[in-house]
């Protein structure tokens, strides 16, 4: 197979940066990979919260810690003084490296499994600021209430395996170790309920019986999977759920600051063509309106659901 090189352009996806404007109080910002600020004016809850985003060499040969002033300046520009829980989709670095810090800075409760939990020790939050979470078992935050599914993460996973003592920064990018995946299942007072997938893996008829309007889907590596395997995917998560709307995330360049334009991975690590192709026709299909998020803006998915 010839290798492609570049990365894909998306200006090809032009029209599918349209979801809905939020016009309320409740509204879903994007804020790059898998990171997803869900607020309505009183309550907060964010994914990841992942800022600092290193450069590509620093990441494979030196050690990174979070950056702080970066931090400060996205959480100021995403409007955030306060939230309820910061929750890691899994404990790669590129979500859970700022995951302590923004809910140091915010108040928040970090919300994961053990090695979330130990990521917040080695930062020195407090026990009572860490939740380790039940798989299955809903937490209420506000006005959302937040249920974690054991999930996997897409292959491959690089950095395999849990993060088994405090995690204390500046470390080599290894030490990030996946730790549990998750898949979290969102529901509001007002009604609304959503799937955030962060990763594009899956534990098969783990979502069975679960129910989500709609569906922030990651789709980081889906694109260099067999088409079986994306089809899978799919059905496991949207079709699963019942989800109307899908909102693709995960699919941008991470080595790149969150002051510069968005652009897509390069075909080296995954090929987003490939994953529209797929997921394209698979919407189509069922009725599924299939969209892409436009990064600090307030959106609103529900909107215009029926």
């Amino acid at each position: 197979m010839r290798l492609k090189l570049g990365r894909p352009d998306l200006a090809d996806y032009a029209d599918r940066f349209d979801v809905p404007e939020a016009e309320g109080a409740f509204g879903v910002t994007f804020l790059g990979v898998a990171s997803l600020l869900l607020d309505d004016g009183s309550s907060a809850v964010m994914t990841d919260g992942f800022f600092s985003r290193p450069p590509l060499l620093r990441t494979a040969v030196g050690k990174m810690a979070p950056d702080r002033h970066r931090i400060a300046r996205c959480l100021a520009r995403a409007g955030v003084d306060q939230l309820d829980a910061v929750l890691p989709v899994h404990t790669h670095y590129d979500h859970a490296l700022d995951s302590a810090v923004v809910a140091d800075r915010t108040g928040a409760v970090l919300v994961g499994g053990e090695s979330t939990a130990n990521i917040g020790r080695g930062h020195g939050l407090a026990a009572d600021r860490i939740k380790v979470a039940i798989p299955g078992q809903p937490m209420t935050y506000g006005a959302f209430t937040l249920t974690l599914v054991e999930s996997h993460h897409c292959p491959p996973d690089r950095f395999p395996g849990v993060v088994t003592e405090p995690l204390v920064p500046p470390v080599k990018t290894g030490a990030y170790k996946c730790g549990e995946a998750w898949s979290i299942l969102v529901e509001h007072t007002s009604g609304r309920t959503a799937l955030l997938q962060g990763s594009a893996g899956y534990v098969a008829g783990s979502l069975a019986g679960r129910q989500a309007d709609v569906a922030y889907l990651g789709v980081g590596q889906l694109g260099i999977q067999n088409e079986d395997y994306i089809r899978t995917y799919w059905a496991e998560t949207v079709e699963t759920v019942g989800a109307r709307r899908v909102v693709l995330t995960h699919w941008d360049d991470f080595f790149r600051p969150l002051d510069q334009p968005l652009r897509a991975l390069p075909y080296a690590g995954d090929d987003l063509d490939v994953t529209m192709r797929v997921l394209d026709e698979l919407a189509t299909a069922q009725g599924v309106a299939l969209h892409f998020p436009k990064v600090w803006q307030r959106e609103d998915p529900w909107r215009g659901l029926v």
